[in-house]
């Protein structure tokens, strides 16, 4: 039964609970899946999965279960009892159907003359009336004609196979995989509070119901505003040198801020903050804007995040005048502290794989400035990075 396919999600990671395997069990009572294996995997993906980051887990422990069963009869009791299934499957044959397979001997014959032929055949075979192939009038194979056959791998060309086995390839989506910009909108959403602002435009369907029902049923429309993010982001990038490398991926998270985030303010800085950030780097030398400005024109609730490898000298963040393109009069740790007083909640994304933070000494001073609030840009840093920042 699906006993073992349960406890394979869980060895996998997933957090599976009785509760969706018996979701899942109801759903075949209700022949939401029936006799087909991707129905099968789409209901049982609906049921246990509850976060797209184990989508990919779920797909190699649902291929790994299902290409360790044996033969045909494996997959057929491990998704529904074989007494119920044969005789539902019967339910949905035309009299004409089951004379059909009737003729063969009916369909336990049928099953147990494709494993035998299985067993029996050597090579690829095409044409012909017996093996296993494709074309010809074999019952077992793909593109050729039975009205009794099993379909083996191919495309369906007279839709006439009592059974389909297809190869399935599954899409890898996880925490650890490199970022694109749909990932990483999918992590941002973590940082939501949702208000209604702007015209009433925005069906509100309960009040729509209730005043209808009040209404004697005379339709009653009722609007309201639309719900945004309320949520308010400063977006700081580190930006040249050794930020080079990762310019593609902040640009797919600059444009999923963007999307994600109606109130979105975005500077830049050159490895560490000091008093003055800028907003466009064609003209950063001449049009640059003061960190008080920043502060003082930003409300405290707003939400800071920086982005960058924090790979630097050690002078850069610690000492006055260890800036490697001006002479900062105080240093950069004392600009960050003024900012943490400042804003609430302050994080730090770094695009450099975690493994390698260890062999980088600026790294280490960056994580201890920010209290340990920096996280890789992986889609589990994101998102641990946004609950942070939610909360």
């Amino acid at each position: 039964m699906l006993v073992q396919f349960f406890l394979g999600l869980k060895n996998s990671g997933i957090p599976v609970t009785t509760r969706e395997l018996l979701d899942v069990l109801e759903g075949l009572q209700q022949r939401l899946a029936f006799m087909d294996v991707d129905e099968f995997y789409q209901l049982a993906r609906l049921c246990m999965v509850k976060d797209e980051k184990y989508y990919d887990r779920f797909d190699l422990a649902f291929a790994r279960y299902f290409s360790e069963l044996s033969d045909l009869d494996d997959i057929i009791e491990a998704m529904i009892p074989d007494d119920w299934l044969r005789r539902e499957f019967m339910k949905q044959l035309s009299d004409e159907e089951k004379a059909q397979i009737k003729s063969m001997g009916g369909l336990d014959k049928l099953i147990e003359e494709f494993k035998k032929r299985l067993e029996e055949q050597k090579g690829r075979h095409a044409g012909g009336n017996k093996w296993i192939g494709t074309g010809g009038t074999s019952p077992y194979g793909h593109s050729g004609y039975n009205p009794e056959g099993i379909r083996i791998g191919g495309e369906s060309m007279n839709k006439k196979a009592t059974k389909v086995w297809e190869r399935r390839d599954f899409k890898n989506l996880d925490d650890s995989v490199e970022l694109g910009t749909r990932n990483i909108k999918v992590a941002l959403r973590r940082l939501r509070k949702f208000a209604r602002t702007g015209a009433t435009e925005e069906l509100d369907i309960g009040d729509t119901i209730s005043s209808t029902a009040k209404n004697a049923g005379l339709l009653d429309l009722k609007m309201v505003p639309e719900r945004h993010n309320a949520v308010k982001v400063l977006l700081f990038f580190d930006v040249g040198g050794s930020m080079d490398p990762f310019i593609k991926v902040c640009e797919e998270l600059f444009s999923a801020a963007r999307t994600e985030f109606k109130h979105m303010e975005y500077f830049y800085f050159h490895n560490f903050i000091y008093e003055s950030v800028w907003d466009n780097n064609v003209r950063r030398h001449m049009e640059r804007i003061s960190l008080l400005d920043v502060m003082h024109k930003y409300s405290s609730d707003y939400k800071i995040i920086f982005v960058g490898d924090a790979a630097m000298s050690p002078y850069e963040i610690a000492q006055p005048g260890g800036s490697v393109e001006h002479w900062n009069e105080e240093s950069g740790a004392v600009w960050m502290k003024r900012l943490k007083d400042t804003y609430h909640k302050v994080v730090w994304i770094n695009p450099t794989p975690p493994e390698e933070w260890r062999w980088t000494h600026s790294i280490h001073m960056v994580e201890e400035v920010m209290d340990g609030h920096m996280y890789p840009m992986t889609l589990a840093g994101l998102e641990a990075a946004m609950t942070y920042l939610a909360k």
